[in-house]
C-alpha cells in the first residue's frame, strides 16, 4: 500500500514537473530587432500564439491631432498602464521598434532610437506604445549614397518657395503637387540642386539646434525622411502643425504625414531636389 503511495506520489511530481516545463517554454520567446538597444533594462517575452512577426517600425494611427485635440496615445516608460506616459503620441508618428513583450494578455512594442540623441538627458527611461493604437510594418532605410555617386533614376522632385509647393516629376510625368512649409526668415530652406542620399522613415528631432535656432523641442518619430543636404535639411511627413501652404519650418521641407508617406514610397536614393525661390 505505502508503495502504491509512493508511486502515486512522484506521478503526480512528475505531472506538475512537465505542465511547468511547457508553461514556460510558451512564455519566455524574446524577439529583437536590435541586438544592443539603447536599454536592456526591462525583460521582453511574449507567448507564441500572441504575435505573427516582429515589425521594424510602427506608426501610430488614430490618435490626437497636430493641436493635441483628441485622445492621444500614450508612450510610457514600462510595458504597461501603470507606469507614467512619457510623451503623447500624435497621428502620423512613425516609430522604430527594438523588441515585443506581452504583460497581462497585451502586447506592448518597446521603442528604440537607431541613431544619436541631440539631447538624450531629456530622454530618462525606457519606451513603451500598445500594440492596438500603431500599425506594424517592416521597411528597410535607404542609407548612404557617397558624395559624387551618380544613379540612373529619372525621378526628381522641385521644391517651390515663393509658391510653398512641392512638385514630384518621373521623366515629364507628373506624379505629385502638394502644398510644404519651407523655412522662415531667419532660418531658410537652403537653394539649388541637391541629392536625395539617405532616406529613413522615422527620427527623433530635437531642439535648439546650435547655430539655427533656440527653440527647445522633443518630436519623437518625425515620419518619412528625404535627406538632401549633409547640413540636415530634409524633406518629411509634420504632424506637429497644418500651415502647409506657408513657410513655417527651421529649414527642412514640410509635408503632411500623408503625402509625406506616398512621396517616401515612390522616391528613390539619388534622385535630384531643386529648390528654388
Amino acid at each position: 500500500m505505502d508503495r502504491k503511495k509512493l508511486l502515486y506520489g512522484i506521478c503526480i511530481i512528475i505531472s506538475i514537473v512537465i505542465i511547468i516545463v511547457i508553461f514556460l517554454r510558451a512564455t519566455t520567446v524574446t524577439v529583437n530587432n536590435v541586438a544592443n538597444p539603447i536599454s536592456t533594462t526591462t525583460s521582453v517575452s511574449f507567448r507564441k500564439d500572441e504575435i505573427n512577426y516582429l515589425p521594424s517600425h510602427v506608426e501610430v494611427i488614430d490618435s490626437c491631432n497636430f493641436a493635441y485635440a483628441g485622445d492621444c496615445v500614450n508612450l510610457r516608460s514600462g510595458p504597461g498602464t501603470e507606469y507614467p506616459s512619457v510623451f503623447k503620441l500624435r497621428t502620423g508618428i512613425v516609430l522604430s521598434i527594438a523588441s515585443t513583450s506581452v504583460i497581462n494578455s497585451r502586447v506592448w512594442y518597446k521603442v528604440v532610437f537607431l541613431r544619436p540623441l541631440l539631447y538624450p538627458e531629456r530622454v530618462k527611461s525606457d519606451l513603451y506604445v500598445a500594440a492596438e493604437f500603431v500599425k506594424p510594418f517592416t521597411i528597410e532605410e535607404k542609407v548612404d549614397m557617397l558624395p559624387g555617386q551618380k544613379t540612373s533614376t529619372t525621378k526628381r522632385i522641385i521644391v517651390d518657395v515663393s509658391e510653398q509647393k512641392l512638385y514630384a516629376y518621373d521623366g515629364k510625368e507628373l506624379f505629385m503637387e502638394e502644398p510644404i512649409s519651407t523655412g522662415l526668415e531667419f532660418t531658410p530652406t537652403p537653394k539649388g540642386e541637391f541629392t536625395v542620399f539617405k532616406m529613413i522613415p522615422s527620427r527623433f528631432m530635437q531642439g535648439p539646434i546650435p547655430n539655427v535656432s533656440d527653440h527647445v523641442y522633443d518630436l519623437p518619430g518625425v515620419p518619412w525622411n528625404l535627406y538632401f543636404t549633409r547640413e540636415g535639411a530634409v524633406i518629411h511627413g509634420t504632424y506637429w502643425h497644418e500651415q502647409f501652404g506657408k513657410k513655417w519650418s527651421h529649414g527642412c521641407v514640410n509635408l503632411s504625414p500623408e503625402n509625406a508617406k506616398k512621396l517616401y514610397a515612390w522616391a528613390e536614393v539619388g534622385m535630384t531636389v531643386t529648390v528654388r525661390k
